[in-house]
């Protein structure tokens, strides 16, 4: 017991002398004189479609020392990183002037493909001290020449490196090149480039925690934030009127006889009644293929649970700007842990609709988001790959993805199954259900399913149409979004003004004596994620065309 109690001191003195001590390195963002501040290259890509890059080296540039590639976490793959070790070597507090970082005699199929992509305004992009930094590749001379074939193209050859530190920590880094330092790439013929750069450092005085404040400060200027909080208040507006007409219609209309109904259905059934009244017999009379109808309430759940649990980490500034691949590794775990919630829902609703087959209704489930997913990563991972893209997933990392599917998905979508199976819930409906139902009358043409999903999905798409823009800019654009309160506002808004339409629309369904509801009450929550998509698929398409 003795010697045990020596070695934990020996230990606890080691550690506290570690923690005392201030290392220099790029884990803990300090460095010395003279130490090698990491700088890589991410990657190449037009300037107009933020969505189409490929690797760095995959262009002719040139290194004079073996290129090295970075290991990288799951979310930076999915987020098409591909960092490597850059050509130029950056020392902390090392000044260099029009320093040669290496050359290379370009071919001519290289100057074609230099001079294709310096035609469409390709960037690139690199990290210092996980800082991002981008440049473009050239430029085109177009100055007094109306005919495209008489355009110049050149090259830039030379990078100039500002750099601000505060001490021992690098605080803000921005490259540009040198106009007058020009390789032209018009004709196809070989030729002779010298890669250059310039290092200058300046010192300032801010801190290191708000070396990132820059890069969120486009989002939060006053005229986009008017444009925000307009959008709020007009959703606020549609909230209480639709507030406003619910409560009529619940107050006034539904009270009295849903009571009425609730305690003394035998007596109800001799009078003549209308309307939803008519059908109170039928309301509650379970829907058709409700294997499906559950696997669907299940798949819901759980995505509603991950948007949640991502607006708490967005909330708590886990989500800072370039933060490579935080979110993306956030939904892949997220997802992975919440799929007992989806279990769980779907077999609990499932076994209150008496359904018997609670295995096929939990394999239904799991490949009801998962199975359509893979389909279009299969598809869209193959047009990378044909085009070399840095979307295109390597093989390590489709393999990593598959296990966390079967080794976490799959196991807790078992075990919240097997938990909701023997909750021993059960269906109470208010109302009783009849034993035959009603035949629905025919309904006129507004009262059907296309035009009442038109009209489910019009107002809350309108409630969070201008945040969609800033959030599409973010993902397909160069825009950074980082206003997650303001967007937290409108998710919530959203959901009350998805509930209120819904709430609206089924009760003038049933009101039209059409005691369907079910699948109906789907489809208008789940319009609203078919707008999303269409406008999602508008704006790639948009890409494409660019």
């Amino acid at each position: 017991m003795e010697r045990i109690r020596a070695c934990l001191l020996v230990l606890a003195v080691f550690s506290l002398c570690g923690v005392g001590q201030v290392r220099s390195s790029a884990s803990d963002h300090r460095y010395k004189a003279g130490d090698e501040v990491p700088l890589y290259a991410n990657k190449v890509g037009p300037f107009h479609n933020p969505s189409e890059t490929y690797r760095y080296f995959d262009f002719p540039f040139c290194s004079s020392a073996p290129v090295k590639e970075k290991k990288e976490a799951l979310g930076e793959v999915l987020n098409g990183d591909r960092l490597v070790s850059a050509p130029y070597k950056l020392e902390f507090l090392s000044e260099k002037e029009a320093e040669l970082a290496c050359k290379r005699k370009l071919t001519k199929e290289e100057v074609a493909k230099f001079r294709k992509a310096v035609s469409k305004d390709y960037y690139f992009q690199m990290y210092f001290d996980d800082l991002p930094i981008w440049g473009f590749l050239g430029k085109v001379d177009k100055e007094g020449k109306a005919d495209p074939s008489e355009y110049k193209y050149y090259l830039f050859k030379h990078l100039i490196f500002e750099i601000l530190y505060n001490k021992d920590r690098v605080i803000e880094i921005t490259v540009r090149s040198d106009p007058n330092a020009l390789v032209e790439l018009t004709e196809d013929e070989p030729v002779d480039v010298d890669f250059l750069y310039t290092v200058k450092w300046k010192e300032t005085d801010t801190p290191f925690e708000k070396r990132m404040d820059k890069y969120s400060l486009s989002s939060s200027l006053p005229h986009h934030l008017e444009i925000h909080w307009f959008s709020i208040i007009n959703s606020c507006v549609t909230v209480l009127l639709l507030t406003g007409f619910l409560a009529t219609i619940l107050m006034r209309v539904l009270k009295n006889d849903f009571v009425k109904y609730a305690h003394d259905e035998e007596s109800a059934d001799d009078e003549e009644e209308t309307g939803w009244k008519y059908i109170h017999g039928d309301v509650f009379r379970y829907p058709k293929h409700k294997s499906l109808f559950a696997a669907a309430l299940g798949s819901g759940t759980q995505l509603f649970a991950l948007t949640i649990f991502i607006f708490i980490l967005a909330l708590v500034g886990v989500f800072y700007p370039y933060n490579r691949g935080a979110l993306f590794t956030a939904l892949v775990v997220i997802y992975a842990l919440t799929s007992g919630i989806a279990g769980y829902t779907a077999a609990s609703f499932y076994c209150q609709l008496e359904g018997t087959n609670w295995v096929r209704n939990l394999l239904l489930t799991g490949g009801l988001f998962c199975g359509p997913l893979f389909v279009t990563f299969c598809f869209l991972n193959t047009v990378a790959i044909a085009y070399k893209a840095t979307a295109a997933l390597p093989f390590g990392t489709i393999v990593v993805i598959f296990l966390i599917w079967a080794l976490v998905t799959s196991p807790l979508l078992v075990l919240g199954g097997i938990a909701g199976k023997n909750s021993k819930a059960e269906f109470q409906a208010p109302c009783r259900t009849t034993k035959y139902p009603r035949e629905i009358p025919p309904l006129p043409w507004y009262r059907k399913t296309l035009p009442q999903m038109a009209m489910a999905g019009f107002l809350p798409f309108s409630a969070i149409y201008i945040e969609l823009y800033y959030i599409f800019a973010s993902v397909w654009g160069h825009r950074i979004y980082t206003i997650y309160s303001i967007l937290f506002i409108v998710f919530i808004i959203l959901l009350i003004v998805t509930a209120f339409i819904t709430v609206a629309l089924t009760y003038f369904q049933l009101a039209a004596e059409d005691h369907e509801w079910w699948w109906r009450w789907i489809v208008k929550i789940h319009v609203v994620m078919a707008l999303l998509l269409a406008r999602i698929l508008n704006h790639i398409l948009h890409l494409f065309n660019a």
